[in-house]
């Protein structure tokens, strides 16, 4: 990422400290999350017991889950550049945008762009399918989790079932952070200034 020095009076205060706290434990909810699914990692599985895999993978799942229901109210009744009415456009706009980020044209939002705030609605619902799916899994595999009651019992047919919905949950929200990744990096080159940074402090260049 471009750093850039910047004086603290040409910088505005954009996310506030819940935003900034939300994403950055949502990464690593999400890491944490990932890296303790045995079946991609066989040999942690291996090495530590694989019950406190299982519980360090259920407990991220559930951080997920309070991160994206906090996210959800933060998006109506948070600080303006919080809420889903100050980045969720119409998609025309979006295209629109997007064509001229591609001829290096487009201008610089204070908030998120566009793009940005389309990737997060993005973001939020391949999270959301990613945590229901897994908490049907264990329902259906454990007997445990709030649908326990629904799900307890069910054949091994709708256990691979919901275990393949998971996994394509997991890695459509995969995808999505890859991209999300390569728009940081672009909006960063384009507009000449650290997006990482400013999601680190909050402020962005006035």
């Amino acid at each position: 990422m471009i750093s850039m020095p910047v004086n603290d009076v040409d910088e505005l205060p954009v996310w506030d400290p819940l935003v900034r706290l939300f994403h950055w434990t949502l990464l690593l909810g999400f890491c944490a999350a990932w890296f303790s699914e045995g079946e991609l990692f066989e040999g942690l599985a291996d090495r530590f017991d694989g019950e406190v895999m299982q519980f360090v993978h259920v407990s991220a799942g559930y951080t997920i889950a309070g991160l994206l229901s906090f996210r959800l109210l933060w998006g109506f009744v948070g600080s303006s550049h919080a809420r889903f009415s100050d980045f969720v456009f119409s998609p025309p706009v979006v295209l629109a945008y997007l064509r001229e980020v591609l001829t290096l044209r487009a201008r610089r939002y204070l908030g998120h762009n566009p793009a940005g705030g389309a990737m997060i609605v993005a973001l939020l619902l391949g999270l959301t399918a990613t945590v229901f799916t897994g908490l049907a899994l264990y329902a259906a595999d454990q007997g445990l989790g709030p649908f326990a009651g629904l799900l307890v019992g069910s054949s091994e047919a709708l256990i691979d079932w919901i275990k393949e919905a998971h996994e394509v949950a997991t890695n459509f929200t995969l995808l999505l952070i890859a991209g999300h990744l390569v728009g940081v990096l672009w909006e960063s080159l384009l507009h000449r200034e650290n997006l990482v940074r400013a999601m680190i402090t909050g402020r962005k260049r006035a």
